[in-house]
């Protein structure tokens, strides 16, 4: 590829767009690694300055196809390379990059991009081009449809599909025919410009378009990188779906603010191997990741020989009662001290080095609350894990924990440059450098999310504890009560049932009831090997599910979580008196889950209203149900069983010890 001599120009405006600060890195920085991608097993390593060059020619290929400023280009793939380069060569053109979940399916793909007014895509593969030119009949504005991976491709032949590699060609044309074109394009750029456009997840209704201008990015990443000391010698792993605000934070502005390197996985599957490859410094995860992560950690324990889950248990208690407190530099005493060194030897840098998380310095989880017992978990062993609470239309950082000030209960005190306040009914609204333009051809919803005064109302219940940090409840709309009054918060209850590695899904009902009862799925894997290892045969999740052993199992870990409830003053009323465990795992291609995997409460309550009025109903003990489910391949089918419904201990107030 021919030099277009940026890593040679001096300093231009100030690099207020993702454009610019690439050009900047390309000036300054331009041998050091911008991206790295594993592909057939073997890492591949890219410059800024050959970033600078992939995202120029991408550029001047959109605009030789008729990309204009204000069009929206449609990204859908894992994350890769050319991906991240292609939402920064829209930004160049003064486009808005529309990144989509790559799991979604046709249907919600095209209410996206009918919504977005799509006429470009870009396309990781033959996956994702099968799916784009299955919804062309209902977004008829979708015009060209391109693709990173030609694997697959040979025979397609629709109008309007072209490769990248094709593409760039032609933009490299363009750029020996008018080498000024994509100068003049990026100098036309300001931060005020909406550089992107993030769908949300539609947990309450209808995903709506969120424009974030380049403002409201890299004024956000860089208050967040100077906070956590972030510099370009970080590396993260960018695995996480381009489609959400977490992965265009941490993945595409912090790296353009700081000049860190972002390293993409092989593939889903792989990425725990990458994350051990590459060893992250600074790591983000979605509670569901962790917990995951802790379900294997717990099922790997339960097959190691007896001398070495001794030795587990037994330095996993020490960790709990000083590892959190070494982490902050409290005082521990000596022998504590030396117990917990000789611990870091034989379990938690061993752990530590399988998890991947050797070298990471920070580390945060988001997206939802995060049981209070798996984060513990985490910064035991040393892990520099935090807690942030943050939105789509905030840009991520709303709170963030200090260093030294991170408590299992909070999401700490507001972010750099950040307000916050608390409505009259406990709502939590905020404003800051990240607030969002607007909801894209949504007035309406625009108007009664942020205020004039640029307040943004989160949805979140919540208040200020004495240290100055912020508790959330639960969503302000999923807060109720018992009909004895007391306070019902289903959120609570949820994380401290999935902290069990057999609890992979939990939803608590209790408004406007007499008293708590929640469905529950199990971990196939957990409870899998818990099976195997006492040879009970099954023949799936269905038949696993409804075994009177798992019942058993699973009752256990709801009557542990109801002796907690019951030491809590303001949750004691809260302990769930029955439950079943559902016949299927909620899924989001059904309908249950949202692609950011948090459950849509509302859907679940109209889809299984059997379930729960027999939850309700103290003379039944069972409930058959039959259920539509879609599979991977696109058909559909049932699912039926007869579910049993157990009751389960509850404790009196006040209760301090565990189930027995």
């Amino acid at each position: 590829m021919p030099e277009s001599g940026l890593s040679r120009q001096a300093p231009g405006p100030a690099p207020d767009t993702f454009p610019r600060l690439l050009a900047e890195h390309a000036r300054i920085r331009g041998e050091r690694p911008a991206v790295r991608e594993k592909e057939f097993g073997i890492w591949q390593t890219y410059t800024w300055a050959e970033a600078a060059e992939q995202v120029r020619a991408i550029a001047c290929g959109l605009a030789e196809i008729g990309f204009k400023r204000g069009d929206r280009l449609a990204i859908i793939g894992d994350n890769r390379p050319r991906l991240y380069w292609s939402i920064c060569a829209a930004q160049a053109l003064g486009g808005i990059p529309v990144p989509m979940y790559q799991d979604a399916v046709a249907q919600e793909m095209a209410f996206v991009m009918a919504d977005a007014e799509i006429r470009f895509a870009i396309a990781e593969d033959q996956e994702q081009v099968d799916k784009l030119l299955d919804v062309r009949n209902t977004v008829p504005a979708l015009a060209h449809i391109l693709y990173d991976d030609p694997r697959g491709m040979r025979h397609y032949a629709q109008a309007g599909l072209l490769s990248l590699d094709a593409l760039q060609a032609r933009g490299l044309e363009r750029v020996m025919r008018e080498p000024g074109f994509y100068d003049a394009e990026v100098a036309q750029g300001s931060g005020a410009d909406v550089a992107i456009m993030l769908y949300t997840s539609g947990t309450t209704g209808t995903p709506k378009g969120v424009m974030l201008s380049h403002a409201n990015l890299l004024v956000t990443a860089k208050n967040a990188a100077d906070f956590d000391g972030l510099t370009e010698r970080d590396e993260i792993l960018s695995y996480l779906p381009m489609a959400w605000v977490g992965d265009n934070i941490f993945s595409c502005a912090q790296a353009y603010v700081t000049g860190f390197c972002i390293n993409c996985p092989e593939s889903s599957e792989t990425v725990m191997t990458d994350l051990r490859e590459i060893g992250p410094t600074y790591y983000f995860a979605p509670p569901r990741v962790f917990e995951n992560l802790l379900t294997s950690v717990m099922i790997r324990m339960e097959d190691a020989g007896a001398i070495k889950r001794r030795l587990f248990h037994h330095f996993m208690t020490v960790a709990k009662r000083v590892g959190p407190k070494i982490l902050d530099g409290e005082t521990v005493s000596l022998l504590d001290r030396l117990h917990y060194g000789l611990g870091q030897l034989l379990v938690y840098g061993p752990l530590r080095n399988v998890l991947g998380f050797s070298r990471v310095r920070v580390g945060y989880t988001a997206g939802e609350a995060i049981g209070p017992e798996i984060f513990s978990f985490y910064r035991s062993l040393g892990i520099n894990l935090k807690q942030l609470y943050g939105q789509t239309e905030g840009c991520v950082f709303i709170c963030m924990q200090p260093h030294n000030e991170v408590f299992a209960d909070t999401v700490g005190p507001p972010a750099p440059g950040v307000e916050i306040r608390i409505a009259d009914n406990g709502e939590v609204l905020y404003r800051g450098p990240g607030v969002f333009q607007a909801y894209f051809k949504n007035p309406e919803s625009t108007a009664s999310t942020k205020t004039p005064e640029g307040w943004v109302h989160t949805g979140d219940a919540g208040y200020f504890d004495a240290r100055g940090h912020l508790k959330i409840i639960d969503r302000a709309k999923d807060v109720g009560r018992l009909t004895d009054g007391n306070l019902f918060a289903p959120k609570y209850i949820e994380n401290k049932l999935k902290f069990f590695p057999n609890i992979k899904e939990a939803v608590a009902f209790g408004d406007g009831r007499g008293q708590v009862c929640a469905f529950i799925n199990i971990d196939i894997s957990a409870v899998g090997n818990w099976a195997e290892r006492r040879n009970l045969a099954y023949a799936g999740y269905t038949d696993l599910a409804g075994r009177p052993e798992v019942y058993a199992l699973i009752r256990d870990c709801v009557e542990q979580v109801n002796a907690d409830l019951a030491a809590d003053e303001k949750m004691a009323a809260c302990q769930i008196h029955r439950f079943l465990i559902l016949h299927k795992e909620l899924d989001a291609d059904d309908g249950e889950l949202t692609r950011t995997r948090k459950v849509r409460r509302r859907f679940i309550e109209e889809k299984y209203g059997t379930l729960i009025e027999a939850l309700y109903d103290e003379t039944k003990t069972s409930c058959y149900i039959e259920t539509q489910v879609k599979y991977e391949d696109g058909r559909s089918g049932l699912i039926a069983a007869d579910l049993r419904i157990e009751s389960a201990r509850v404790f009196p107030a006040a209760v301090t010890q565990r189930a027995a």
